[in-house]
């Protein structure tokens, strides 16, 4: 070490400049250092510098690299952010500015960054960029405010007759009680409509910002880009000027850019242009990528030149507004039936008002002396007129409580619900309409890879021929070096090895990854050297079709050009007529051959791995397609791909819950099927069940295809349009279908069917456009969570449903009964806008927020040999069983209330205002004790899990404080009359009663089939 010190005392020295060789040294001689002190603390012996310690590689960069690195990043922009040219190069497609500026090169070269490095990427850097030439996101138009909410909630027509009532009954008031005393009942109605009013916009308000931010969640996409020479995946959001962006199959164009390279690269620019034909992109002739495009063949590179609203796609979204709250089929539903409601309400408001203005005026309704309230002898104007709009203003009150605004606002709630929850679960809904349709979902078509598997793929097997070396040394190394080039450059994937010492960083899909790691691992792949000693040609893409990819690359040193293929194995074997042995021989593919050849690889799928083969030739330098015919078959490797461990166990709970789980791949049928029996998709308790392959099921006429289709459990070697196919043939049986599909050619499938699903991690951008939900993990798991809360929500609003109906029935029947027989209404205008807020907005929280339970998948679908409609479209929105416990409930609600109306004075000795205190009491109470019976339908314990359920207890809470407050504090504002203790003990003793009730009815058994269906059924019979 003391030469070492005297050569790094003399560079200290030196003050020459121009002595580079001194940094070198002192550089190299440190690392020595350091290398021999770890040594001795016998670190080198337990493997942390690799391979031999023998000798130590020095990676030592020449200051002049680091001078250039520093000269490419360091170097201001040469084009000017404002440049109106440079800014409308994409466009505008400005092909002389694009040549006068120098191309792709010369443009990399003017924004800093560089076509195979990227950008520098660091933080000053990128935040330099963004200051420039801004970031890339657009304003979007601000959403809608509370107060626009408020306005909403106040446009109901009947609210603002209510509003002029109350105006009314406000002068009248004072006119006939001076200030003082005449003021409280117009400003009671005024508070009850506008506390009304806005309850319910701080409900919708707050669900519209919980779309808004899911919608934002769906927006944030993740982008392949190359910075500091590494590939990394950053947010669309953090996209740069200057960013160089991989580009690949089925993905958005995230910014405006220019082409830097690649392969056979084509554009689907209908989206911006309406136009349907692919686009070509090259170099020289088409070099323009706009944002917001999609890649639908090839892939390639290119360099950002514009982001944000300097794009074109960034100015049409800026002035568009997302309507997040479009009304899914089931709210269309519900607001039929509100509007049936609602004409009831209607004609009882109109009987009503009759009715009392008869009484009335002919004397027969009578004040609590007994006096009657209109006067003949002394009629006035104001008498008349005062009488009118009281009795008009409780007939309005009286349509206000009987239609149900909350059913559509129950749907709202518990949809945004779901939705934020099925989030957290990994579930991100883009459709609303999803969430109630997941809910009758009986078939799911899934895909294996990823979906059923952990997508964690590695090499296992490795055959050269027919021949498994233990070894990478035991085989030719020509053989290796064109195993590396099919491996290494016929691949989607990349190889970073930031120095000597630190492990590469390979990205890419898993399959890529797979086999550049086992490439680098076992093969000894240099992936750098390998792309330095040969020129691309020309790339054909992995094709769905034909199952495989394929390369020509011409040798830098030989100049000969050799086509590379890779893909399923017997998809390549059935093209090659020779094959090569370890020692690099090559032979011809005889019978005997082949069929060795194939038992291997039937011997790898039986053991669930998925085989793919390596194959070459050499070919003509003039070429310009890649022959994929006579190849040479140089060798299989087999990838393991686990089962997820909780695949298994969703599989059974589908298979319980009666929905049909079919595999559709594009694997080898006997990796299929050994999959297919290690989830729990075929076994030996299902006979009828048959695994099938993509072309025997194309070769079948659309009558066979019908007869088989719901037996299918398996369809290996699928290509896309067979699952499309097998969609449309579930749908002809009556079957709801949900898909998985992450490819693009995924993308008719996912449209197809009732409910797309697509894969968030492998899923390419056209395929989660295409789809209703978004799996963020890939996990099939997730699948049958998204279905089991799409029961959840039709659950809900059926719960909210039976228990709005019964107090619409309730209140309708009592306040018409008791104006024909009393010529009074039990509840006052602000009690029954008490009642209708409890049941609207408080009980939509209350009851559309229950999560979903196990037992949600224990009840199929179907029943008997007939499928359940998709729930939203038309099936029944009230089932017998609902009709049962209502009208119960109704009835005694009724029974009791107009029992309380005509002999509670007498029962309990009380006067006429403290009666009807307690008819208020005990009619809101039975409401609270009967949201806790709508908490099931059919099962008899309605106080499972009702502790985990923490809105609904708030609600609860909230609701008997505010009622105590209603009747023991406000008693001027709502009417009524302090209650003793016996009088509150009465009233909780006559809601306590509907619980026994609730229990007891769910012993009549109810047919399946509406009443509509069996009065149908004996007319035709």
């Amino acid at each position: 070490m003391e030469c070492a010190d005297i050569l790094i005392a003399a560079g200290r020295r030196s003050v020459s400049p121009s002595w580079q060789p001194a940094r070198q040294w002192r550089k190299a001689l440190n690392v020595i250092r350091t290398c021999h002190r770890l040594a001795r603390l016998g670190i080198l012996s337990a493997g942390v510098l690799p391979r031999s310690t023998s000798y130590v590689a020095i990676k030592v960069h020449h200051d002049g690299d680091s001078d250039a690195d520093a000269d490419t990043y360091g170097a201001g922009f040469s084009v000017a952010a404002d440049d109106e040219s440079f800014k409308g190069l994409v466009k505008e497609k400005r092909d002389h500015c694009f040549r006068r500026l120098g191309g792709s090169a010369g443009i990399a070269a003017a924004l800093a960054s560089d076509s195979e490095r990227g950008i520098r990427g660091d933080d000053g850097d990128v935040r330099r960029r963004r200051e420039a030439f801004g970031g890339n996101t657009y304003p979007k138009p601000r959403p809608k405010s509370f107060f626009s909410h408020v306005w909403d909630a106040l446009s109901d027509v009947f609210l603002i007759v209510l509003l002029v009532c109350a105006v009314v009954s406000l002068g009248f008031g004072i006119k006939e009680h001076g200030l003082k005393d005449g003021w409280y009942d117009g400003v009671s109605i005024f508070l009850a409509v506008f506390l009304v009013a806005a309850v319910s916009a701080v409900s919708n308000h707050s669900q519209a910002k919980r779309f808004d931010k899911l919608a934002s969640e769906s927006d944030n996409i993740a982008v392949t880009v190359v910075r500091a020479a590494r590939r990394q995946e950053v947010s669309i959001f953090e996209i740069v000027v200057g960013d160089v962006v991989i580009l690949k199959i089925g993905d958005s164009v995230p910014a405006d850019g220019v082409f830097l390279e690649g392969h056979g690269l084509q554009l689907d620019e209908s989206s911006m242009t309406g136009e349907p034909h692919p686009i070509e992109i090259d170099a020289e002739k088409s070099p323009f990528l706009t944002a917001g495009v999609k890649i639908i063949d090839g892939y390639g590179r290119m360099l950002v030149t514009a982001v944000g609203i300097d794009t074109l796609w960034g100015e049409m979204m800026s002035s568009i507004t997302k309507e997040t709250t479009e009304p899914t089929p089931l709210q269309e539903r519900l607001e039929g039936l509100t509007s049936s409601i609602g004409k009831i309400g209607v004609a009882v408001a109109v009987l009503v008002f009759t009715v009392l203005t008869a009484r009335h005026f002919t004397g027969s309704t009578k004040d609590d002396q007994g006096k009657p309230l209109f006067d003949k002898g002394h009629v006035t104007f104001d008498a008349v007129f005062s009488a009118l709009v009281a009795i008009f203003q409780q007939a309005v009150t009286i349509i206000v409580v009987a239609i149900p605004e909350g059913l559509p606002l129950a749907v709202t709630l518990t949809l945004a619900f779901s939705m934020k929850r099925m989030v957290k679960e990994n579930a991100l809904v883009r459709r609303l309409s999803a969430c109630e349709t997941m809910g009758s979902v009986t078939a799911i078509c899934t895909d294996k890879t990823g979906t059923l598997t952990l997508n964690q793929m590695k090499v296992t097997e490795f055959w050269v021929g027919t021949e498994q070396p233990r070894a990478a040394t035991a085989i030719a190394g020509s053989v290796v070096s064109l195993l590396c080039q099919g491996a290494g450059i016929n691949t989607t994937g990349s190889v970073y090895k930031p120095d000597n010492v630190s492990p590469p960083e390979i990205s890419g899909s898993p399959t890529e990854k797979a086999l550049l790691s086992w490439a680098v691992a076992d093969l000894g792949m240099d992936a750098d050297e390998l792309k330095r000693s040969c020129k691309v040609v020309h790339v054909e893409a992995f094709n769905s079709d034909k199952k495989r990819s394929g390369i020509m690359i011409r040798d830098n040193a030989t100049g000969s050009v050799i086509a590379h293929w890779k893909g399923a194995a017997e998809m390549v074997l059935a093209n090659c007529s020779m094959y090569v042995d370890t020692d690099g021989a090559a032979h011809e593919l005889g019978v005997e051959q082949r069929k060795n050849l194939e038992k291997v690889i039937n011997d790898m799928a039986v053991g669930s791995l998925r085989c793919i083969a390596f194959a070459y030739k050499q070919v003509d330098s003039e070429q310009t397609k890649i022959d994929d015919e006579g190849l040479t078959l140089l060798g299989f490797v087999g990838l393991e791909d686990p089962c997820r461990p909780e695949v298994k166990a969703a599989i059974a709970a589908c298979t319980k819950a009666g929905v049909a789980v079919k595999m559709v791949t594009g694997d080898n049928i006997l990796t299929a099927r050994a999959i297919a029996k290690e989830c729990g998709i075929i076994s030996s308790n299902d006979p009828n069940g048959i695994v099938i392959e993509g072309h025997e099921f194309r070769a079948m006429s659309p009558e066979q295809q019908l007869e088989v289709v719901d037996n299918i459990r398996v369809m290996a070697r699928s290509l896309p349009l067979d699952k499309l196919v097998l969609v449309q043939r579930l749908k002809q049986k009556g079957h709801v279908v949900a898909v998985t599909g992450d490819g693009t050619n995924d993308a008719p499938a996912l449209k197809e069917a009732d409910v797309g699903l697509s894969m968030g991690v492998q899923g390419t951008e056209v395929a989660k456009e295409s789809s209703d939900i978004i799996i963020l993990n890939d996990n099939f798991d997730t699948v049958v969570t998204a279905t089991r809360w799409g029961r959840c929500v039709y659950n809900n609003i059926q719960k909210f449903i039976q228990f709005q109906l019964t107090v619409n029935v309730a209140a309708l029947v009592i306040n018409f009964v008791s104006a024909i027989t009393t010529g009074k209404m039990p509840l006052t205008t602000v009690q029954l806008l008490w009642v209708n807020l409890i049941m609207d907005t408080m009980g939509a929280l209350a009851l559309a927020t229950d999560t979903p339970t196990k037992t949600l998948m224990d009840r199929p679908p179907r029943k008997k040999n007939r499928v359940t409609p998709p729930i939203g479209r038309t099936a029944p929105l009230i089932s017998n069983a609902m009709w049962r416990n209502l009208m119960a409930q109704a009835a005694f609600q009724i029974a009791v209330l107009l029992a309380l109306q005509y002999r509670g004075r007498d029962v309990f000795g009380t006067d006429e205002k403290a009666n009807g205190t307690m008819i208020f009491n005990a009619f809101v109470l039975c409401q609270v004790f009967n949201e806790f019976n709508a908490r099931e339908i059919e099962k008899k314990d309605v106080f499972a899990g009702v502790l985990k359920n923490r809105m609904f207890l708030v609600i609860i809470a909230v609701t008997l404080v505010l009622q105590v407050v209603m009747v023991e504090v406000l008693t001027r504002f709502a009417g009524t009359k302090r209650l003793g203790l016996g009088q509150w003990g009465v009233c909780l003793a006559i809601a306590a009663v509907s619980w026994p009730i609730g229990w007891a009815v769910k012993f009549i058994p109810v047919p399946d089939r509406t009443l509509h269906q069996i009065l149908t059924r004996r007319e035709s019979s």
